[in-house]
């Protein structure tokens, strides 16, 4: 019990203190004039309230990442805690706000552009197809979950709830940011946090009456309680498995979206550090609920084992049981609802990724069309794929993008003669973990399966690698 009150109240003073000193240290200023400001076009670059950016930043980065991979990452025991907590104040949080604020300076510019920018062409060139690529995939991650559980919950075809989804995709992607975004995903937000803080809520008043048994950190909390820990091994698997309640790359796809939205820079500190610790606190309580429900990390694996008892299901049997009828409406909004509005969101920063790539203007409707249909109808084509094949990639992609912001960060601090150590070292730490897990992941989980020692070794010492070749260009850099 004490274990997650603590948790909780290191997130927020982590965004009370740390998130304080990260503004202060990137020094925002109101005197600039930020994108939506300067440039409004009516359709992307369209200022809004702070509350509506912060919600919909929310809802953009969480969906189902910070539900289903903290059930996921509970599974290896309550060191989830530990990368949960530090990765969310010192890395996720610091990613995402240097994601959006150095959009903010860049005109609104796009996450490729950006990192060509301070790490060079070679890594521009790269980032615009692989960031293209990974939004294309979450985007279909996020119609095939759906489309599947409302083809179950009103049995019906599978292939039509695409259609409609994939119908208002298309329409949510053209539509100006403030006609459905603006207006109805604040609502969806919102139910996430109180669906998240009704079931934390649950668990603080069964804590104290005695009625839950919450896992606590200890000495023996410190091992793997995966229930097949020589496929899932505890570093690097759990660092990939939790990304968005730590640091998620895709994360950074969105922060642009928002950047062109902001008022004044003093608002990021509270829609990109604010909304990634929200999702860190969400992250908590979905860790804490799912080892608790099913009576420790053992019982969770156990529950989990059949294959038709997934994340997914567990969220339904804790709501249902903890909350009643009204858990069972907020299950199926979170299960089904908030992946659609992460999705679309997906397919929008792929547009405008594109669009930025070749210079082309999106005022006219039309010219929307031109990016946004090719990019559905590849969408269409790889839904006929198993879900599991399309999700399996981008855990490792996520994080694959994380890396390359921190070490974009890294540059940029190091350009403008700042400490750059807040952001290199994390990127080393998530390097390694990426070029572990590489090597020592099973085929099935898009790894190499090399020998764990060995491939930890050599994940180290490409992570201490890149470290160096960072240092000696900071050092050209800063001459």
């Amino acid at each position: 019990m004490w274990t997650f009150i603590g948790a909780i109240l290191a997130l927020i003073l982590g965004f009370i203190i740390y998130g304080k000193f990260i503004e202060r240290f990137f020094g925002a200023d109101d005197n600039r004039k930020t994108p939506a400001i300067d440039k409004p076009d009516g359709v992307d670059f369209s200022p809004m309230p702070t509350w509506k950016v912060f919600t919909i930043q929310f809802l953009n980065i969480a969906g189902l990442g910070p539900i289903f991979g903290a059930i996921m990452g509970a599974k290896y025991g309550p060191m989830a805690y530990v990368w949960i907590v530090l990765g969310c104040i010192f890395m996720g949080s610091v990613h995402d706000y240097m994601s959006g604020m150095l959009s903010i300076r860049n005109g609104g510019a796009s996450i490729p552009e950006i990192v060509g920018k301070y790490l060079g062409k070679g890594f521009q060139n790269f980032l615009r197809i692989f960031t293209v690529v990974l939004l294309i995939f979450v985007g279909v991650a996020f119609v095939t979950g759906p489309a599947g559980l409302l083809s179950t919950f009103t049995k019906g075809g599978k292939e039509i709830w695409l259609y409609i989804i994939f119908g208002y995709y298309l329409i949510a992607t053209l539509l100006p940011i403030n006609k459905i975004i603006g207006r109805i995903y604040p609502i969806f937000g919102a139910t996430l946090l109180i669906m998240a803080l009704a079931i934390g809520g649950a668990m603080f008043w069964g804590g104290f009456s005695g009625s839950l048994h919450l896992p606590e950190l200890s000495t023996q909390s410190f091992a793997n309680f995966h229930s097949n820990p020589t496929e899932n091994i505890l570093f690097p698997m759990m660092f990939i498995v939790i990304s968005c309640g730590a640091i998620s790359g895709f994360h950074s796809t969105q922060a642009p979206l928002m950047a062109r939205t902001i008022k004044k820079e003093s608002h990021g500190r509270y829609v990109f550090y604010g909304a990634m610790i929200a999702e860190g606190i969400v992250a908590m309580i979905w860790a804490t609920a799912g080892m608790t429900f099913f009576g420790g990390p053992e019982g969770l694996n156990e529950a989990m084992v059949p294959k038709a008892h997934n994340a997914a299901w567990v969220v339904n049997e804790i709501s249902v049981a903890w909350l009643g009828a009204v858990g069972a409406i907020f299950a199926i909004i979170g299960v089904i609802a908030c992946p659609i509005t992460t999705g679309d969101t997906a397919f929008r920063s792929a547009r405008l990724t594109i669009a930025d790539v070749f210079n082309y203007d999106q005022a006219k409707i039309s010219k929307r069309l031109v990016i946004s249909i090719p990019l559905f109808v590849i969408g269409y084509l790889l839904t006929q794929f198993d879900f599991d094949t399309i999700w399996k990639y981008v855990g490792i992609s996520n994080q694959i993008l994380a890396v390359v912001i921190l070490w974009t960060g890294a540059m940029y601090f190091a350009k403008v003669g700042k400490w750059h150590w807040l952001m290199s070292v994390p990127a080393t730490f998530m390097t390694t973990i990426c070029s572990s897990y590489l090597l020592v992941a099973p085929f099935k989980n898009g790894g190499m399966a090399i020998d764990t020692s060995i491939g930890l070794w050599i994940g180290s010492f490409v992570g201490l690698a890149s470290l160096g070749l960072f240092l000696f260009r900071a050092k050209r850099v800063a001459a």
